[in-house]
């Protein structure tokens, strides 16, 4: 007699973590079909975003562009992860935009749209990486109620629109601009979130942006109060 259980063999085996990360991926061709929109002028919101932001490897920028493609809020923040998980990289997103913009869940349709602008090193191709920025971007769009936008990579010597096929040289930094250099994370594994936070008022020619510092551990001066960097971003 049988009671329609099956035996152990006959079980699915349980998803591991591994296999459920990869699931939170999306390859370019996944991305290219989803429908998303296509920047007028992506040379133009790559080199405002590295003006901007003067991204380093492992540096990820979003930023929220209004109807016209202007930059109205964006965040810059270095990412490190072991292996790249689509629901990590979902999270830290939604978290910086929560910082930078007010959600607009109470829309009928998204007016804003969102672009992710991740600088590492290797080549312009698709990488595990990649497809989980995508599937983290898309997933936060969605939760902050964005349109989900372009996202592109920055290496070396190129930038690249993934999925579209779009792509051009890097911009170039005046030696004057550029940061003080700091020492290297350490550990495999380790994240640090969070390394800059920018806004921009939704009028640019109204005001300017102001960065502020969002570090685990504050710089502080001598005399023990926390180090406020401001700068007038160009426009």
């Amino acid at each position: 007699m049988t009671f329609g259980f099956a035996s152990p063999s006959q079980m699915p085996p349980p998803a591991s973590a591994d296999s459920a990360r990869l699931g939170r991926m999306l390859e370019p061709a996944e991305w290219a079909s989803a429908g998303i929109p296509l920047l007028r002028n992506p040379r133009e919101v790559v080199a405002g975003l590295h003006e901007r932001h003067r991204p380093e490897p492992s540096t990820a920028i979003v930023a929220v562009l209004d109807a016209q493609e202007r930059v109205t809020a964006s965040a810059s923040f270095t990412e490190l992860a072991a292996a790249p998980d689509g629901w990590g990289f979902r999270n830290v997103l939604l978290a910086h935009l929560r910082r930078v913009i007010p959600h607009d869940l109470r829309l009928r349709a998204p007016v804003r749209t969102a672009v992710l602008l991740y600088c590492r090193a290797g080549e312009p191709r698709w990488t595990e990486t990649d497809g989980a920025w995508m599937w983290g971007l898309r997933d936060a769009c969605t939760l902050h109620g964005l349109r989900c936008g372009a996202y592109i990579t920055l290496t070396p010597d190129r930038w690249q629109v993934l999925g579209e096929g779009r792509g051009g040289r890097r911009p170039r930094t005046s030696p004057v601009d550029m940061p003080l250099g700091e020492p290297a994370p350490s550990g495999a594994g380790r994240r640090e979130m969070a390394h800059m936070t920018t806004t921009y008022a939704d009028h640019p020619r109204a005001a300017v942006g102001i960065p502020a510092q969002n570090r685990s551990v504050p710089r502080r001066t001598g005399g023990g109060a926390p180090e406020a960097h401001r700068h007038t971003a160009a426009r």
